[in-house]
């Protein structure tokens, strides 16, 4: 093959010289003493026009038509023979090229030249970067890439969903994250991406506090601490058949397809092991500030934002001792690390220079402090990677930084359910909850007139869990108790009214689209009361289908609640000051610890959206007899809370029980390992009937306190609540999913359950 490239190179070369030496041999003798520059190869009627704008210097007997003519004549040949040499080669039948796959990692052997990428490679009419006579897809079509993040809590997990976005939008290939977490960001990534289902696209977590101590002799003054320094161990860490990796920090966003990087792995050379593009401030150049003394570095040094990084080389390098040994070396005099990571990378490669592949670099555009990028591109339409590689983030100065911020907040705020397209042709691993799920919705009947209802219950939401950090540190009394509720972006401004009435932790599920998530995060950041609540967990479930899933909602909030108890209640509801303890010293009074019981709060509310709230029972019961409060919903649902006995709770001093009725919806207080909601009911109607029901099938006492309450702000009526009163079908469908749960009650807990489809005929 080579020989025959070969031979096709001489041929160009000597064509170009028959083409080309007659021609210039007559332009010059016609052209007397006129000095006649050496044209390219095509296109030649610019150099023609340059020519003969010259004061008529091709005047002297040539003729402008005869020479045009000529110059014609000279570039379809040219065209003609470019048609030839691209013609796909003849060659001898012989065996496939050769391809070895680790985990997915498959990898085409290639000359040492390499052959290209999107950057240069591509170009027509560039030999040099052209490992064979036509060139080769540099990426096969269904080829894994492999990519690394260090991700440690709950900002850094934000910010990955953003570039993983990124990501998504433009690949064409299959994926395969490794993801390097502490426990706190692999509880939310793997939640997440188990309910994006993004087909092809696997991930795996690697357990960063197992490795810390591989790191943690380095004294690091960077802001993102030690596991700003574990890029240092990949070869260790990731999978030791894994022969190469793209590596990334967080606050990366790509602006095009990730193959094209993956691409650039075959120009690698000799030694070669780091890809990796130089970095765009003065630092390393140590002329920032007076005393400014960084790490040593290859004239301005590598930015490790975007690495390649080739891993089977590199452990037989034995990079472990190599970077380890410097390390060692240079902290003796500079002790301790400024940039993490990339401060040990520089140093290695300021002593083996051949280690580095120096990416072009539109791969990593840095937007740090000091950055001079603009140096980088000519045109924002060039850039393929934006790193954020500052503290500031968005607030960063750079002359087009209003391009980047729009471009970093297009997929900050992109449906994220977009991006389960499928990957066409190419065979991916068999996703067995995918599987289940598309079978179970393919046995539901669409020409159901409930087939919407039906098909809610097994959607699957996407779900980024604690949203925003969230501490807590459990109680010694084992009394602790969660407040659980739901919410959607109509019902925002409740958060800071409930975080006052309720010191203790909360757990939250909110309804929303990526880009009401990234209104909320706004809200939340404004608000000096919810940034001084550190016990509040914050979980979004994004937007998808045509009801609003309230029970799928509660089972989100209750499944992250990390207390003994917790509080059901809704976000429209404001608790009494002080419930929180109250519930608390219910726990030990009651012996909730060792018995089945569901304490109730009475429900109260008020049409008024301002209001006196009652900081006593006193004061409320004042309120009660003057009409400024009223039993919940007694004037358009009374059996949702008739049971509590409202009159008995105005006299009476002690907890007492009561019995279950028909549709009764209390508020309660369970312990942490009661049952879920049923998720069949959706929308307006019968959500929390439903789960009450559970709770007394399984033999729980509702026990009513009498010293708590809870009171009921008043709102817009919901949109679900809008179609249940206008659509008959909607009634139509709650009524049969009513049935369909009684029955289901009934298989379940046998003859017990009998009463409760007696007493919804009776009621």
């Amino acid at each position: 093959m080579l020989g025959m490239c070969r031979g096709r190179r001489k041929f160009l070369a000597a064509s170009l010289a028959l083409l080309f030496i007659p021609a210039l041999t007559w332009l010059y003798l016609s052209a007397g003493n006129f000095q006649v520059k050496p044209l390219p190869l095509s296109p030649l009627l610019p150099q023609l026009s340059t020519l003969t704008a010259r004061g008529g210097a091709l005047g002297g007997g040539v003729s402008r038509e005869a020479l045009e003519l000529r110059v014609r004549e000279v570039e379809e040949e040219n065209q003609l023979l470019r048609r030839e040499l691209s013609r796909p080669p003849r060659s001898p039948a012989g065996p496939a090229p050769h391809h070895t796959n680790h985990r997915g990692n498959q990898s085409k052997t290639h000359s040492e030249e390499g052959t290209g990428d999107n950057e240069a490679g591509l170009k027509a009419g560039s030999p040099g970067n052209r490992s064979d006579c036509v060139q080769q897809p540099a990426v096969d079509k269904c080829e894994t890439i492999h990519v690394a993040i260090v991700c440690a809590g709950y900002n850094a997990s934000r910010d990955v969903v953003t570039l993983v976005k990124s990501v998504l939008f433009h690949r064409r290939n299959p994926l395969h994250f490794h993801i390097i977490t502490d426990s706190t960001a692999q509880q939310i990534l793997a939640s997440l991406f188990r309910t994006w289902m993004v087909p092809a696209v696997r991930v795996d977590f690697y357990d960063a506090d197992e490795l810390k101590a591989e790191v943690s002799w380095i004294p690091n003054k960077h802001y993102s601490g030690i596991y700003g320094l574990m890029k240092l161990v990949l070869t260790k860490t990731l999978p030791p058949d894994l022969q190469k990796v793209i590596v990334l920090d967080t606050d990366i966003t790509f602006a095009t397809d990730i193959a094209e990087l993956w691409a650039v792995f075959h120009k690698f050379k000799g030694q070669q092991v780091l890809g990796l593009v130089e970095n765009q401030s003065d630092w390393y150049l140590g002329n920032l500030w007076k005393n400014h003394r960084p790490w040593p570095a290859l004239e301005r040094g590598f930015n490790t934002g975007v690495i390649l990084l080739l891993l089977d080389r590199l452990r037989k390098l034995r990079w472990e001792q190599m970077w380890r040994l410097t390390a060692e070396r240079e902290l003796m005099s500079m002790l301790s690390t400024s940039l993490a990571d990339q401060d040990i990378f520089n140093a290695v490669i300021k002593q083996n220079p051949f280690l580095v592949h120096q990416l072009p670099c539109f791969w990593n555009v840095q937007l740090s402090d000091h950055t001079r990028s603009e140096k980088c591109y000519k045109d924002v339409s060039d850039l393929k990677v934006i790193h954020w590689n500052s503290p500031k983030k968005l607030r960063v100065k750079n002359k087009h930084v209003e391009f980047f911020r729009n471009l970093y907040l297009t997929f900050l705020e992109y449906d994220g359910n977009l991006l389960r397209r499928e990957l066409f042709g190419c065979p991916s691993e068999t996703d067995h909850n995918s599987e289940n799920l598309q079978k179970t919705l393919s046995e539901l009947d669409e020409d159901d007139p409930c087939y919407e209802f039906r098909r809610e219950r097994f959607t699957v939401h996407r779900t980024h869990l604690y949203f925003l950090h969230y501490e807590y540190e459990p109680s010694t009394d084992h009394t602790d108790v969660t407040l659980v509720a739901q919410l959607s972006m109509d019902r925002l401004q409740m958060l800071e009214a409930i975080c006052k009435h309720w010191e203790g932790p909360i757990s939250l599920a909110l309804y929303l689209s990526d880009a009401e998530a990234q209104q909320f995060l706004r809200y939340t950041q404004g608000s000096e009361v919810l940034m001084s609540r550190g016990n509040v967990g914050y979980h979004i479930v994004y937007k998808e289908g045509q009801f609003y899933p309230v029970n799928l909602l509660r089972n989100v909030a209750m499944r992250q609640v990390n207390t003994p108890y917790m509080f059901l209640s809704d976000i429209d509801f404001l608790p009494m000051y002080g419930l929180y303890e109250y519930l608390r010293k219910s726990v030990v009074q009651l012996d909730m610890a060792n018995s089945k019981k569901a304490l109730v709060v009475p429900a109260f509310e008020t049409l008024r959206y301002r209001l006196s709230y009652p900081k006593s029972k006193a004061e409320l019961l004042s309120q009660l007899d003057m009409g400024t409060l009223f039993t919940f919903r007694y004037h358009v649902w009374t059996k949702g809370h008739a049971p509590t006995n409202f009159a008995k709770w105005r006299t009476s001093t002690t907890p007492y029980r009561v019995q279950w009725e028909a549709d009764f919806e209390p508020y309660v207080m369970v312990r942490r390992d009661s049952p879920e909601y049923d998720r069949r009911f959706v929308g307006f109607g019968w959500n929390k009937v439903a789960h009450i029901m559970e709770l007394d099938a399984q033999e729980y006492e509702f026990v009513v306190l009498p010293n708590a309450y809870m009171i009921h702000m008043p709102h817009a009526p919901s949109f679900d609540i809008t179609k249940f009163r206008s659509n008959k079908q909607y009634r139509v469908c709650l009524k049969t999913l009513k049935e369909e749960f009684q029955q289901n009650m009934s298989r379940r807990y046998g003859f017990a359950a009998l009463k409760y489809m007696t007493a919804e005929n009776n009621s």
